[in-house]
């Protein structure tokens, strides 16, 4: 009886793990400085994304905005966060960022302020995406540039995708229409 209801207790604490402390408890400056609340985002399917200007995977922007354009209007988005933690490849300002990624890659989905996604530094949304203590699910080290965590609807954590690996795989679509 007591393994059980030590059983039940650990479960239940993992379960109010993944829900209070959801991607829905953050909130960020955009590139643009104003304050954007993850609690917004409710109801949605996020990929969050860790980016930057100067790295060999910088043309994932061009499929990551396809993606968008695809499901933007079908509670999906995708938010971009700047981070220079890679060998100094996103070195600029917001305001070098912004017309990086809009000249080049047309970027229309949220871009975050530049933040950091590793070391002592590392910013509490990092903390929580790789963190399976605090998000329930996974423990993961961020690899390198343009890797993706998938957050459902309800906030919680559901999969990281490696940096080389493509968002265009069937997979993130099956995902993302629910199947």
């Amino acid at each position: 009886m007591k393994t059980s209801i030590f059983v039940l207790s650990v479960l239940f604490s993992s379960i109010a793990v993944a829900q209070n402390n959801g991607l829905h408890q953050f909130k960020v400056k955009t590139l643009e400085g104003e304050d954007y609340d993850m609690a917004s985002l409710k109801g949605k399917k996020v990929m969050i994304v860790n980016v930057a200007s100067k790295c060999g995977l910088t043309p994932q922007y061009e499929d990551l905005q396809k993606l968008y354009d695809l499901y933007k209007d079908k509670n999906f988005v995708i938010i971009g966060f700047p981070a220079n933690n890679f060998l100094s490849q996103e070195p600029g300002t917001a305001d070098e960022i912004r017309e990086f990624c809009t000249l080049n890659y047309g970027v229309s989905f949220p871009m975050m302020e530049k933040i950091s996604v590793k070391g002592k530094d590392m910013h509490p949304l990092y903390k929580w995406l790789t963190g399976k203590d605090l998000n329930g699910v996974l423990e993961s080290d961020v690899q390198w540039n343009f890797q993706k965590y998938l957050i459902d609807e309800t906030g919680s954590l559901v999969k990281m995708i490696p940096p080389k690996q493509s968002i265009l795989d069937q997979s993130v679509y099956d995902w993302i229409e629910g199947k």
